[in-house]
């Protein structure tokens, strides 16, 4: 059984509840719209200098490939080991959000952005290493005799995140990941990525969560082991990371799949290698 599923039955008409572990499927586009609004702060009021083209990297014999993100800022990023204090100060300026300085108060901030990321792209679940981005309240089933379906309210939990996400700007997130993406590549090299660069990855993961349909209505779902899982085989199917974002509802899926898709186009990726846009 997928840990994403982290339930207990409840009794006909009634909720019962238990801790789960979608909600850090949030910090990546959360950590996008921080570091967009971080790095506007920061390059104000400085002088402006030329900032080199990024150069294009080489894919295979005779093909380009377009280094992703806008125009770097003309600005000197601190050491990835003491960019912590400049983020916390930054973002502070620009939202009071309690779940966002939960998470800014803990330490290695672009190294949990780049494990989470990385995670997402193979599929796979950071829950543990974002505990302050935790929801107040946890999974809910509605259970009416052998019909189990995902409570409504265990939807509404992600609405403030979703709203977050739509208020990203795609441009201001595409430059803040040129100006920064020295210190995300430096990050994914410290995984055991160090010939690999992190540009792929990052498509990778929003283009696995571009992927993740949309089911309208109360998604059905089935025993398995201690909890409970999709009962259709084809959302059982998908991976981690598009079952924890199936979870949050279909308003939640439209919304954050909306700002990726603006968030990818910005950075450079080509709309013929985006899942189309869901009707």
């Amino acid at each position: 059984m997928d840990d994403d599923f982290d339930v207990v039955k409840a009794a006909d008409d009634s909720f019962e509840r238990r801790p789960e572990r979608s909600w850090w499927l949030w910090v990546v586009v959360a950590a996008l719209a921080v570091a967009t609004a971080a790095a506007l702060y920061l390059v104000a009021g400085r002088t402006r200098r030329d900032a080199p083209a990024p150069a294009a990297r080489q894919a295979s014999p005779g093909t380009l490939v377009r280094p992703l993100g806008g125009e770097a800022a003309p600005i000197d990023v601190p050491p990835l080991d003491r960019s912590d204090p400049v983020v916390r100060e930054l973002v502070k300026q620009i939202t009071s959000h309690p779940r966002i300085a939960a998470w800014l108060a803990t330490d290695g901030l672009i190294r949990t952005m780049t494990v989470a990321i990385e995670n997402v792209a193979s599929g796979a679940t950071p829950a543990s290493r974002f505990p302050a981005l935790r929801p107040a309240s946890g999974f809910e089933i509605i259970a009416r005799g052998p019909d189990v379906q995902i409570s409504p309210r265990s939807y509404q939990r992600y609405d403030y995140l979703a709203d977050v996400a739509a208020s990203i700007d795609a441009a201001g997130a595409s430059r803040v990941y040129a100006t920064l993406k020295p210190r995300f590549d430096e990050a994914y090299h410290e995984l055991g990525y160090p010939d690999t660069p992190f540009d792929r990855t990052l498509e990778r993961a929003i283009v696995s969560l571009l992927r993740t349909p949309i089911v309208d209505g109360a998604a059905r779902m089935e025993p398995r082991g201690i909890g409970y899982g999709f009962a259709d085989p084809s959302l059982e199917g998908l991976s981690g990371a598009q079952k924890q974002l199936l979870r949050t509802g279909p308003r939640n899926v439209r919304i954050i799949q909306t700002s990726l898709r603006d968030i990818a186009l910005a950075l450079g990726i080509p709309a013929e290698r985006l899942p189309a846009a869901p009707r």
